[in-house]
């Protein structure tokens, strides 16, 4: 699907951005005016127009703030969060740019500021994790028990997106839900620099330890959801703590190893000096393959692109999705650019029940994670948790 610009990778973040508007994350004039402003492949002109945005739309909530008109205050500064997101989105091959904090930090202040004016239930949640805390967001309906969503992301998201990805879904179809980060993302990797882990187990478990201390939540309606590069690491959790009564590949990874994905693209090389020239001359003809290695290099805190791929075999289902008990949801884009056939390799190894969801563009749903359709994604999404968490 193409948006604006010719260079996909722009073009699938702009869908990504925009496709919030139905939930107040973005405004279609304010999107399309700064994306047409941005050069095409250009990770420096992506930055400096989206966080013109940003300013200009935070500024926006605080003049409504000091008029004490709360509540588009609240409106603006949510925006204001989704659009700093945007902006960071192509800082990571630079670690040490002070923006790549000070940006999403913004993004964070403002979605902070922006849902305490609104009217949601939510508490700042500081989950208890080895000897740290991961930070989450926890919003609840009411006073009855209801089943209950954990949400994470995967190689990019942050707990603040995830709110118009699926919380305000989730609360409308009765659920409860938690956000989190564990390490690798968010404040994470930013902050704490505690970078990915192959056994996710180990990050979920605490989670679902906070829920059941919650009496709002039916701690036996318990769903998991992994987004992105957390439709491997949420099956792999759901693998070992058998307490998740429902898990949501979203979409399914079996493999996140670098090295089957470079043989997949036709280069069968295992003489690492050889796949590092062909990985510089693919960054610099490629934004995704530059940004994939370039994010990758961050969140798994590797110091080569050789440690990377080293890093990135231990993240398979091998072995490991046969283990699971619970059903399974495993959804599939048509044009998913970064998992394609890994859905259905994670559905192949699967012993318990289990559905394959696929997406196309009959309903504008083939992107990666069905970006651009994400409300009728999550109306399926409860749709299938609403039959299986009877």
């Amino acid at each position: 699907m193409k948006l604006i610009f010719n260079d996909p990778t722009f073009s699938f973040e702009t869908i990504r951005t925009l496709g919030y508007s139905a939930y107040g994350g973005s405004d279609l004039g304010e999107v399309v005016t700064t994306a047409n402003k941005i050069n095409d492949g250009d990770f420096e002109s992506w930055y400096t127009n989206w966080n013109a945005l940003a300013v200009h739309v935070n500024n926006q909530a605080k003049s409504f703030e000091n008029s004490d008109e709360l509540l588009s205050a609240g409106q603006n500064y949510l925006k204001a969060s989704n659009y700093f997101r945007t902006a960071e989105f192509f800082l990571h091959g630079r670690p040490d740019d002070p923006r790549l904090i000070s940006t999403w930090e913004n993004s964070r202040e403002t979605f902070r500021t922006g849902i305490q004016l609104s009217t949601q239930n939510v508490e700042f949640v500081e989950i208890p994790y080895e000897n740290t805390t991961m930070p989450g967001y926890f919003y609840w309906l009411d006073d009855k028990p209801r089943p209950t969503l954990l949400v994470h992301g995967g190689y990019d998201s942050t707990g603040e997106e995830l709110y118009f990805q699926i919380v305000i879904d989730a609360l409308a179809h009765g659920y409860n839900i938690l956000t989190f980060e564990g390490p690798g993302q968010g404040e994470m990797i930013r902050k704490q620099k505690l970078a990915f882990r192959p056994d996710w187990e180990n990050v979920v478990s605490p989670a679902i330890d906070y829920l059941k201390t919650k009496p709002v939540v039916d701690s036996k309606r318990i769903a998991l959801m992994g987004i992105s590069f957390g439709g491997l690491l949420a099956p792999r959790a759901a693998a070992f703590d058998h307490r998740i009564a429902a898990v949501i590949a979203d979409d399914g990874v079996f493999s996140f190893d670098f090295f089957d994905a470079f043989a997949a693209r036709g280069h069968h090389t295992h003489d690492f000096g050889g796949i590092e020239k062909i990985i510089q001359k693919l960054m610099a003809e490629s934004t995704q393959v530059r940004w994939v290695i370039e994010n990758g290099m961050f969140t798994f805190g590797a110091k080569s692109v050789q440690e990377l791929f080293q890093l990135t075999q231990k993240y398979t289902l091998k072995n490991v999705a046969e283990k699971i008990e619970c059903p399974v949801l495993v959804c599939d884009a048509a044009n998913d650019g970064f998992f394609k056939g890994q859905p259905e390799l994670l559905y192949s190894h699967l012993k318990s029940s289990k559905t394959l969801m696929k997406f196309d563009q009959t309903d504008g749903a083939q992107e990666h994670c069905q970006i651009g359709a994400i409300k009728y994604y999550n109306q399926k999404v409860f749709q299938w948790l609403n039959k299986n968490l009877k």
